[in-house]
């Protein structure tokens, strides 16, 4: 049986103090998910601007604040995740952005009237 280590404490351990994309990309919903309240400010106009970055600087230390991990190894996973899905997430608004643009620039080239 595997024994499970809890590791808490209001240190820090340096591999852990990273710039977290998890946090960055998914801003409010990461925090909810790492119990980082303070990322619920992402969802006030014009605090997201500025909360994104904190987030991103941050977020890795406040998360292992936040809840009681079995092992540093254990929470890099986790954030891992956190960034794998932020990073895929933010790529579909993209490409999807980019493909309304063009879909938008065709069907109103397509509406102008021609002019012989």
């Amino acid at each position: 049986m595997e024994e499970r280590v809890e590791i808490y404490s209001e240190e820090v351990p340096e591999e852990i103090k990273k710039w977290n994309w998890g946090a960055f990309f998914l801003s409010w919903i990461w925090g909810i998910g790492n119990q980082v309240w303070i990322a619920l400010l992402a969802l006030i106009p014009f605090v997201n601007i500025v909360m994104i970055f904190v987030l991103g600087a941050k977020g890795s230390e406040w998360a292992w604040k936040a809840k009681e991990w079995e092992s540093v190894e254990h929470f890099k996973r986790v954030q891992r995740l956190w960034a794998i899905w932020g990073t895929v997430l933010f790529c579909i608004g993209v490409v999807g952005s980019f493909a309304i643009i063009f879909i938008s620039a065709i069907l109103a080239a397509s509406l102008a009237p021609v002019d012989y």
